[in-house]
């Protein structure tokens, strides 16, 4: 059986900006979105799409030390000033590690260690399900090791009246890390083009099991 990679967290979020003014100064209108950041050809971000369908055009051309490849979509975080119609001014920008799907048997090893479970959305595109987590980290000699994740899709049943409900259940190797504070980090579900009719996501916290319904 072959063995998949798991998508790795760092708990540093990639920033043009690490603070901002509370005034009226130049962060005081800041918006902020989950997006789909369009990069060009000399990896810098043009443009991007919300979860809530608008598109932008950057005022200036974003560059992020984790946006390794050309001519691409990097799921993001952005945080801009709307400055015109499908103008926005870019402020600061993080990734957003992105999972898709994976049959449960493709897995060598299927890791649930516990993780701070904030909440859960549906992207009103329909493309993501959005999840907010809380991991414990600490350092090892000086380095902060990444968490491990991974998505299992455990079954996809076809109900009676011909609807179909998959079930996913996250899975997390807190990879050796001590716990010793807690950072947020957000993860995105990619969703199949061949939307489920009810999806039931499934994670394992330090309180129990959590498990949440939602229909795209």
């Amino acid at each position: 059986m072959k063995k998949l990679i798991y998508a790795a967290i760092l708990l540093l979020v990639a920033c043009q900006t690490d603070s901002y003014d509370k005034g009226e100064g130049q962060y005081s209108l800041m918006q902020g979105d989950f997006a789909d950041l369009i990069v060009n050809g000399q990896k810098q971000g043009v443009s991007f799409q919300t979860d809530e369908g608008d598109s932008y055009q950057l005022t200036t051309p974003l560059t992020a030390k984790w946006i390794a490849t050309a001519d691409t979509t990097y799921r993001s975080i952005i945080y801009y000033n709307k400055v015109a119609d499908h103008q926005a001014e870019p402020l600061a920008v993080g990734t957003v590690v992105t999972l898709t799907p994976i049959e449960h048997w493709r897995f060598k090893e299927q890791p649930q260690d516990p993780l701070g479970f904030e909440s859960a959305w549906l992207a009103k595109n329909g493309k993501y399900l959005n999840i907010g987590l809380l991991m414990k980290t600490g350092r090892i000699d000086d380095e902060e090791l990444p968490h491990n994740i991974g998505l299992a899709q455990d079954t996809v049943i076809v109900n009676a009246d011909n609807t179909k409900t998959a079930y996913y259940r996250l899975l997390h190797s807190q990879n050796g890390i001590p716990q010793y504070y807690t950072n947020r980090r957000y993860v995105s579900i990619l969703l199949p083009k061949a939307l489920p009719d009810t999806i039931h996501f499934q994670l394992e916290t330090y309180e129990g099991t959590v498990k949440k319904t939602f229909i795209p």
